[in-house]
């Protein structure tokens, strides 16, 4: 895309927003003692190193374990986990048909995993992302993948990961966070 009308695209998308992790908007439910509220997370999102054990399983099958994986945080959404490709099992993931367009992240790329299992085997269509060549704001994002917690069993510091609502998004639901989330019925604006 042309970077005049990309940083156009941006400004647009922008002035639709009311909630920008500036303030919390009074539907926001407040967090707990450890908790995190997702609309406190700031939008245009912000990038963290993450040292907590990730565990991803498809089946019986561990297809990715680390300490490094970094979560991108953005008003109402929970964190979505990008794992570094040397810490997953690079055989069980082959290119996927298709690709979109995130404004902040650039162009994503979609993965199948597919997991030998006997006879026939596993399989799971566009079940990960990543950003192969990301926008220069998203530059830590290059040599990362990301799973969809609804299709795989992920796991955070050995917390069973909750997928966020809607069938698009690849949010990690924890206990540590509250919402509500985007996704849920009535979050179209958001």
């Amino acid at each position: 895309m042309d970077p005049n009308a990309e940083a156009a695209a941006r400004r647009r998308a922008r002035a639709l927003w009311r909630w920008v992790g500036e303030e919390r908007p009074p539907f926001a439910l407040a967090p707990g003692p450890g908790q995190q509220s997702v609309w406190d997370y700031p939008r245009p999102p912000r990038i963290e190193a993450d040292a907590r054990e990730v565990v991803v399983r498809c089946g019986s099958v561990e297809i990715a374990r680390t300490r490094r994986a970094l979560r991108v945080l953005e008003t109402a959404s929970p964190p979505s986990f990008y794992l570094p490709w040397e810490d997953v099992r690079r055989d069980c993931f082959r290119p996927a048909p298709g690709a979109s367009i995130c404004e902040w992240k650039g162009r994503a790329s979609y993965w199948t995993i597919e997991i030998p299992d006997g006879g026939q085997p596993l399989c799971l269509e566009a079940a990960a992302w990543s950003y192969e060549s990301p926008n220069p704001a998203m530059a830590a994002l290059r040599g990362h993948v990301s799973v969809y917690p609804a299709r795989l069993d992920c796991w955070l510091a050995g917390e069973r990961v909750r997928p966020q609502p809607g069938r698009f998004y690849g949010g990690w639901i924890t206990d540590e966070l509250v919402g509500p989330f985007k996704g849920e019925p009535g979050s179209e604006g958001w």
